[in-house]
Order: C-alpha cells, then sequence, then structure tokens
C-alpha cells in the first residue's frame, strides 16, 4: 500500500486514513522517469541513489534534451542550450554533484560573454571588481551612468541572497501547508535584502533607480530575455536579479559540450543501480483510478511504476495522459500561452589565431526594435583548440534567436506555403549571419558546414510540444508553476515548473521534486546531507 495524495494539486502529504508505520516505507519503489534531460537525469540518478528502482527512458540516441549536444560531421553542436552555471559552491550543480559523488567536468569561463550593442561593447566579467570598473567604463557617457552602476551592484547583492535562499531547497511554489513551513524554514536575515523587491518587476526597480536610458535598458532587457523569457517591463525582479548576476556566479564549459552535463548524470544513474533506456519514446501513460502504473514506449516496452517523474511540458504530459488527463491540466494546456521558440544555426567554422574574442557573444541590432526574431543573437563558440568539439583548427558555433511559433508552424501546416516556409528559413538565416558578421568580421568565409533548426525541426529531435524553449515567462514568484500534475504519483520536472530555464533551473526544480518523491516513498539510503549556510 502507498500513501494516498491530494488528487487536485499532486501532494505529497500523507492524509490521515494512511495508517502504516514509516519504517514499512523504506522499501524499493518503482520509479520512471520519463526524459533524459538535465531535470530528468538529475531526479533518475538522485532517485536511485536513494535506493530506489529507477528506469530512465530516452527517445533519442543520447541525453540531453535541449541541453544536448548532437554529432555532425565531425562537429558536436550544442542543440539548444549553450550557457552552463550553477556549479558555484553552493549552486544547485555543486549540490548534486556532492550528493552523487560526481565531480563535473568542466573549466570556467571568463568573460561569462560579451554584448555588442549597436554603440557599444559591454564585456560581462566573471570578477566582480573588473564588472563594476567595466559598468563604469561601458555607460560612461551617458547622464545616468551612477544609477545604473548603482542599480546593477545592488542587483548583485539581491542576487546573493536569493541564491543561497535557493541552496536551502525551499518548497516553492508550496503545494501544502507543510511546504509553506519549510519555504519559511529556509528564510534567514540576510534574505532580507529581497523582500523590498518581492512584488517588484525589473522595470520598476530600475526606473525607480534612476535608471531610463534606452540603451541601458535594451542591455537589461537583452540579457533577461535569454534568462527569464521576458523582457524588464514584466520580469520579476528576483528572478532577474539572479539572471543578471549569472556571470559574476560563473559560466562554465562542459566538456564534449552541455550534453555533458546529462552525460554524467547518466553515469550516476547507472552507478547507483538505475537503467536508461535510450530509443525508448513514451508514447502512452497507464492510468489507473488518478495514478499512473506504467509507462508505455513504441518499442513496445512496458515499464510498471510507483513513482513517474516526466521531464515534459505540460502539453506533452496531457497528450501521453490521452483521456486519462486530470481537469486541471487539461485547462492549462488551453489557456496557458506558448512559451517561445528558437531559430538556430549550426556553424562548422575554420579558426583563425588572429581573431580573439569571448566564446560567448550576444549582438543587439537596433535599439527600436523589439528583441528576439533577428534582432538580438547569441553565438557560442566551442573552446579554442577543443579538437571533442571541431577538428583540429576548426571549432563548432551555435547561433540562435528567439522566435514566436505561430508563424513557423502556420507555414508548415498550410497547403502551398512550403515555399514561404523555406523563404522564411533564408530571411532569418541572412539575419543571423549579418549579426554574427557585426560581432566577429570575415565570419562568413571561414564557414565550412552550415544547419538550421527552427520550432518545426526542434520538435522533431527533442518531442516538445509544437518545438517550444526555455520555459514559461518568469513575471513573479507568485505565477511560478510548481511540479504537480493532478495525478497522485507524479510530478513534472524540466523547464516548465519553478524556476525554469537553464541548467541550474531545472537541477533546482529537480531536487525539489526528489524531496517530495522522498517525503511520500521513504527509501532504503537517504541521500547524503549537505550542509549550507
Amino acid at each position: 500500500m502507498r500513501p494516498r495524495f491530494d488528487e487536485d494539486r499532486g501532494r505529497s502529504c500523507f492524509l490521515s486514513r494512511y495508517t502504516q508505520t514509516p519504517a514499512t516505507l523504506d522499501a524499493m519503489a518503482k520509479v520512471v522517469v520519463i526524459g533524459a534531460g538535465v531535470g530528468g537525469a538529475t531526479a533518475a540518478a538522485l532517485l536511485a541513489r536513494a535506493g530506489h528502482e529507477v528506469t530512465l527512458l530516452e527517445a533519442h540516441v543520447y541525453p540531453g534534451g535541449c541541453a544536448g549536444t548532437f554529432y555532425h560531421q565531425r562537429y558536436r553542436f550544442d542543440a539548444g542550450a549553450t550557457l552552463a552555471g550553477g556549479f558555484q559552491p553552493g549552486g544547485p550543480h555543486a549540490l548534486v554533484g556532492q550528493m552523487l559523488e560526481i565531480e563535473w567536468r568542466v573549466a570556467p569561463v571568463d568573460p561569462a560573454w560579451q554584448v555588442v550593442l549597436p554603440d557599444r561593447v559591454i564585456t560581462q566579467h566573471a570578477d566582480r571588481e573588473a564588472w563594476h570598473e567595466e559598468l563604469t567604463r561601458a555607460f560612461a557617457d551617458l547622464p545616468q551612468r551612477e544609477a545604473i552602476r548603482r542599480f546593477f551592484i545592488a542587483a548583485e547583492r539581491v542576487s546573493d541572497a536569493v541564491w543561497r535562499f535557493a541552496a536551502r531547497r525551499p518548497a516553492w511554489p508550496p503545494s501544502s501547508i507543510p511546504d509553506l513551513f519549510r519555504t519559511a524554514a529556509a528564510l534567514r536575515p540576510d534574505t532580507l535584502i529581497a523582500l523590498p523587491h518581492l512584488f517588484e518587476t525589473m522595470g520598476a526597480w530600475a526606473r525607480r533607480s534612476g535608471v531610463t536610458d534606452p540603451r541601458a535598458l535594451t542591455f537589461l532587457d537583452a540579457q533577461l530575455l535569454i534568462s527569464a523569457q521576458t523582457t524588464s517591463a514584466h520580469a520579476s525582479a528576483l528572478f532577474g536579479a539572479a539572471a543578471v548576476d549569472l556571470p559574476r556566479k560563473g559560466v562554465v564549459h562542459p566538456e564534449g559540450g552541455i550534453g555533458g552535463i546529462s552525460e554524467q548524470l547518466v553515469e550516476a544513474v547507472r552507478r547507483f543501480g538505475g537503467q536508461v533506456l535510450f530509443r525508448q519514446e513514451v508514447t502512452r501513460l497507464e492510468v489507473r483510478e488518478g495514478t499512473v502504473i506504467a509507462a508505455h514506449t513504441n518499442k513496445g516496452l512496458r515499464v510498471p511504476c510507483d513513482v513517474c517523474i516526466a521531464n515534459l511540458t505540460p502539453w506533452d504530459l496531457a497528450r501521453l495522459l490521452g483521456d486519462a488527463v486530470p481537469p486541471r491540466l487539461a485547462r492549462e494546456t488551453h489557456t496557458r500561452a506558448e512559451p517561445w521558440g528558437a531559430f538556430t544555426l549550426y556553424l562548422g567554422i575554420e579558426d583563425d589565431p588572429h581573431v580573439d574574442h569571448p566564446d560567448h557573444i550576444q549582438v543587439v541590432r537596433s535599439y527600436d526594435a523589439p528583441l528576439g526574431e533577428g534582432n538580438t543573437l547569441f553565438m557560442s563558440f566551442s573552446s579554442r583548440g577543443d579538437t571533442s568539439r571541431a577538428p583540429k583548427g576548426h571549432r563548432a558555433l551555435t547561433l540562435s534567436t528567439h522566435t514566436r511559433l505561430a508563424e513557423w508552424w502556420r507555414l508548415r501546416e498550410t497547403p502551398g506555403l512550403k515555399q514561404a516556409y523555406d523563404d522564411r528559413v533564408a530571411e532569418y538565416t541572412e539575419r543571423l549571419l549579418d549579426l554574427a558578421e557585426r560581432a566577429v568580421p570575415g565570419l562568413r568565409q571561414r564557414i565550412r558546414l552550415q544547419l538550421h533548426g527552427t520550432p518545426v525541426t526542434f520538435q522533431f529531435y527533442t518531442r516538445r510540444h509544437r518545438g517550444g524553449v526555455g520555459g514559461f515567462p518568469f513575471t513573479s514568484v507568485f505565477a511560478a508553476r510548481g511540479p504537480w500534475t493532478g495525478l497522485r504519483n507524479a510530478w513534472l520536472v524540466g523547464d516548465s515548473i519553478f524556476p525554469g530555464q537553464s541548467t541550474a533551473g531545472v537541477t533546482m526544480g529537480a531536487l525539489r521534486v526528489c524531496d517530495e518523491v522522498l517525503r511520500a516513498f521513504p527509501a532504503p539510503r537517504p541521500l547524503p546531507r549537505v550542509e549550507v549556510a
């Protein structure tokens, strides 16, 4: 017999009619995890470490999902995410590494990235003193230069408090009264610095600080778009502070590409007795009385389970549930706005040792146009000399811009519009290459391999609903989506749940889900205790 759950919210609290003693629960539960992205692989590895019987099912031939690295003609390209943070002491990856005895194969990147605006270049140094000097230099010609500098330094202090709070693993957003107490227990006096910004947006905070210059706000918006999936007018101040301070917390190059993170997590799943099955796409979840009892795959495999963890979007989970989808989840799939997509170019380039630039560069074409859709670009180069990513004397390069999903799918699905779809691919290709040339002159002449990706192709390779990426815009901590599914024994992980996008964000979400699972299904081996100040 297993504990009963609140059916509407998927809460992992024991209800009063449950009568077995806790000692009888310390046995292996059968856990199915769908998707070997960072969130799913983290949850699978932690629960295997705790002693549960874990099966991780992955549709593709390699792990990583939206943070995977694929091989093509001697190059290894980062498919979606290209930046990795959260490895600093107390960061999500550092905590998981301690719990799983993983020595992360990563190398620090400094500067984290460079931002090329229409009239100035700003380098995001990891070192705080160097960054403060850069703030003074980059905005020295603006009347608001001191206000801009004070604002970003204040954001650093709030970021420090947010990261320390997050490292204590609060159960946010709460799904039960005990979750509220767990969140309260994570509060410390140093958290008070964040409280004035609890209901504020980054834009309101900036304006209150005297920052109204469009050049400074565009710089801020560009950083938030790649982290919070929205701009300062809408982004939560607390989340935004942590996002713009990411370079100071530390950005790394995983060995072999961003997919190396999930590869090490998969190694940990197997080391602790779990099994990882590739080429096993889950096509249906078998549900009985509000409980997932098995996952079915395209290979005819049926995997029984006591616990189901889905590294999926709400839409994709609803699709697997079919007629068994809970009403609240069904409503969400009809009312929630779609996330962003991405248009991406994967370039194999000949290296030029005489050209020096950071490995990550963000470019903004115009102050007057909305961000995304080719007005902004993020470039990520493999490390110079890294022959695991490119042939000797070459580098792998990923270019991407945010794009809305609807028009790509309209052109793809409407009969007679294939040429219009192809023309749009060509137009966006030129936009990205033009922007890339602004940051790295002569880049076009060094291209030896070129591939493109749209939301349509992204859906094909990742199985994500309409090829959406990055999770939901982070507008308020009170609007954050938790891991609930409406099913008694199922949880979501990944970028759809708080705190959302980035390898660090999905790892924090996976830690929270594992805490919930282990409270509901105590395991034979408690996870190692990691102390956080």
